[in-house]
């Protein structure tokens, strides 16, 4: 069976059609940047269902997932059972410091910002420089404006139906984030185009 083989919801499992959609392009990506041992610490795993999918894909590599709903640590629970270097999920609110880890060699964090305030995406990448040493790695995932510009209409409207549930959410900038990134010692992001008009972002601590 490969990671990608259909499985059932288990029991106590949530489950988000778009993950299905996603994985294995992310996954393509995380194979040309993750290292290829250490542990990678997922921030707002939600259902759970992507880092069951990459660890069984990556099992060279250890995986902390974590999320700030306690629904959703009983989800990510349910969907790694069985898999061996899944460590058990933690409650984890990025702005709350300090977190829970205190050391991990990368950090993915796929589809967060946009439904979450501003002051989030600036602790995230706070708490990323605390955690990840000179030659790790911050992996972001979503819909991303550049240079002011949506990519498609259809990220116009997303964004625009973000902002009517929560003016605090938003689909965020690329050059946003790449100034916070800088001001706490990251060097620019490499883009990688991805599909449904979604982008990879690799942020790496400047040597």
């Amino acid at each position: 069976m490969t990671p990608f083989d259909p499985k059932p919801t288990p029991e106590g499992g949530l489950h988000a059609a778009a993950t299905e959609r996603n994985r294995e392009p992310i996954l393509a990506v995380l194979r040309g940047v993750l290292p290829p041992t250490g542990l990678v610490l997922e921030i707002a795993s939600g259902t759970g269902q992507h880092v069951a999918t990459f660890a069984r894909a990556l099992p060279a590599l250890r995986w902390q997932p974590s999320d700030a709903s306690s629904a959703h640590l009983t989800s990510i629970s349910a969907w790694s059972a069985g898999v061996e270097n899944v460590a058990p999920p933690l409650l984890l609110d990025v702005e709350r410091e300090p977190w829970p880890v205190v050391h991990a060699d990368a950090i993915l964090n796929i589809n967060m910002v946009h439904i979450a305030p501003w002051s989030a995406a600036e602790a995230l990448f706070r708490g990323a420089a605390r955690v990840l040493p000179a030659t790790g790695l911050l992996y972001m995932y979503g819909p991303f404006k550049r240079g002011g510009q949506h990519a498609a209409p259809s990220n116009a409207r997303f964004d625009e139906r973000l902002r009517g549930e929560d003016p605090r959410w938003g689909v965020r900038d690329v050059d946003d984030l790449q100034r916070v990134a800088a001001s706490v010692g990251f060097a620019p992001a490499e883009i990688v185009e991805m599909p449904a008009n979604n982008l990879s972002l690799i942020f790496r601590r400047r040597p």
